[in-house]
């Protein structure tokens, strides 16, 4: 599949309009159920899933889809074998919209080879939308920026200034993030929630997101691919890249979402974590 800047557009107007539905759900009450691992699910998840699954296979019939509501394709592994498909978080920060704050996202990305080439991460409630792609560059489109030009290009910082901007939870740090700001000197946090995380970093507002946590791989795939056009990197705690489909479960790993290059983030990692 070539990549250009059409088909960036294309799947930008996919996000959005899965993300037109899911506030027309917001603006209104909504029952909220549980899945079986007691994560919150809601009708603007699904309405979300099935706006974009039906999309893509109109646009692209020859490429799979994967979601994180494809419950059935989850369970027969059928993915696994997979070397190009659509790997796609529907409501990327449930509990962020369940609690009204604005802080959740449509996320889509197309992985080849293990890797994600391509991005997406629109946010509903501000109509700001990220995309990336490695050959095109990283853009933020905004509502008095609606096209995909120099305008809306955006990088990472090339320099980390002093505190160091890390993003994090304020209220809700483990031990092992406690342990590596207090190895790495100087910081302030940057609060966010969901894959808006990474897109801090790839506009140039954050420096560094050390994840000490669990994630499945369609929270962090859209947001990869939008760092690293914009110049950033999403690694494993070794430093090798962060990379999908190469195991039998869909989580991640713990990762680095770093900016500068100058720095050496991987330092300040706990020992603990490096078994």
């Amino acid at each position: 599949m070539h990549i250009n800047i059409k088909t960036l557009e294309n799947i930008i107007r996919i996000s959005k309009a899965a993300g037109d539905a899911i506030l027309n759900i917001y603006a209104n009450n909504f029952s909220v159920a549980k899945k079986a691992d007691t994560s919150p699910l809601t009708e603007a998840d699904l309405a979300s899933h099935h706006i974009i699954v039906d999309a893509l296979k109109v646009l692209t019939p020859d490429i799979p889809v994967l979601s994180e509501e494809s419950n059935d394709i989850l369970k027969s592994g059928e993915w696994r074998k997979w070397e190009i498909y659509w790997l796609i978080d529907p409501l990327d920060g449930t509990k962020e919209f369940v609690k009204r704050n604005g802080e959740f996202t449509v996320n889509i990305a197309l992985i080849k080879n293990n890797q994600s080439i391509l991005g997406v991460v629109h946010v509903p409630v501000t109509n700001i939308t990220y995309a990336g792609a490695k050959a095109l560059g990283a853009f933020k489109l905004t509502k008095d920026s609606a096209s995909l030009n120099s305008k809306s290009k955006i990088e990472v910082a090339t320099q980390a200034p002093v505190p160091y901007r890390i993003v994090a939870s304020r209220s809700h740090q483990s031990e092992s993030l406690k342990e590596y700001l207090e190895a790495l000197g100087e910081y302030e946090i940057v609060a966010m929630g969901s894959s808006l995380k990474f897109c801090l970093l790839a506009e140039g507002k954050a420096d560094c997101y050390p994840r000490f946590g669990l994630t499945c791989e369609w929270d962090t795939a859209a947001a990869q691919a939008v760092v690293e056009a914009a110049g950033g990197q999403v690694s494993n705690l070794d430093g090798t890249d962060l990379r999908y489909n190469t195991k039998d479960e869909i989580l991640n790993p713990f990762f680095m979402v770093t900016a500068s290059h100058e720095n050496d983030w991987f330092s300040a990692i706990p020992k603990a974590l490096l078994k």
